[in-house]
């Protein structure tokens, strides 16, 4: 019986302590529910948009200088997923376009303006050369080229095509084969080889896919054409 009264003051200091605990849980104020936020959810600052990765027109790292224009290249995936274009943020050719399909898919834009002037695919396993050295021919100078395989860019490919792509600035087109994976954007009248280009070969012992390589993308910054 002596400790009753003793026993009692110490459950009520206790009880005092949890009902404090509680209450400054509840309100969401004071030093011990930060720092038990903390232990249990990780730390207070939320990421902010200011904090985030910015990314720039057609998802670049960095903003293009001025005078130029920015883009990026996608080709396609096997023959499931279709290539995909952007310039300046506009999306050329893509499959929710609906405007890519097997072979070679090809835009044409104007290297002073921006503007696109033709889009359209040709099937290289197929009869799609002829087609293709129709759309080649009457390109003129300062013509912006952009390029990208879908499935198989090659079979059909002849000496003529091989010559027009070379002169647009193709290190890879001597050498591009069947289902190869391959991006390009080149100019008509260019002095040099483009640096934008990228060509993975069809490989059983490296593809990423059972008959596939993988798809491969380039971006970057295009100088206007000085008029």
């Amino acid at each position: 019986m002596r400790l009753a009264g003793p026993l009692r003051l110490v459950v009520l200091v206790l009880l005092l302590g949890v009902l404090w605990v509680l209450g400054s849980l509840l309100s969401g104020q004071g030093s011990t529910y930060n720092k038990l936020r903390q232990l249990l959810s990780g730390p207070l600052d939320q990421p902010t948009a200011e904090s985030k990765p910015r990314k720039y027109k057609c998802g670049l790292p960095m903003p293009c200088p001025e005078k130029h224009f920015a883009f990026r290249i996608v080709s396609g995936a096997a023959n499931v997923i279709g290539p995909k274009f952007c310039m300046e943020d506009q999306v050329f050719m893509s499959s929710v376009k609906n405007n890519v399909g097997r072979g070679l898919n090809i835009a044409l834009v104007n290297g002073v303006t921006g503007e696109l002037m033709d889009a359209k695919f040709f099937d290289m396993w197929d009869t799609g050369i002829t087609e293709l050295l129709k759309f080649l021919r009457p390109i003129y100078e300062g013509t912006l080229v952009f390029v990208a395989s879908y499935d198989d860019p090659a079979t059909k490919m002849n000496d003529e095509a091989k010559r027009i792509f070379s002169e647009l600035g193709s290190k890879a087109i001597h050498t591009l084969g069947f289902r190869d994976s391959w991006v390009f954007v080149g100019a008509k009248g260019i002095d040099n080889k483009s640096p934008f280009e990228q060509h993975v070969k069809n490989d059983k012992s490296t593809n990423k896919y059972e008959g596939w390589p993988e798809a491969v993308e380039i971006e970057g910054c295009i100088p206007h054409k000085l008029v």
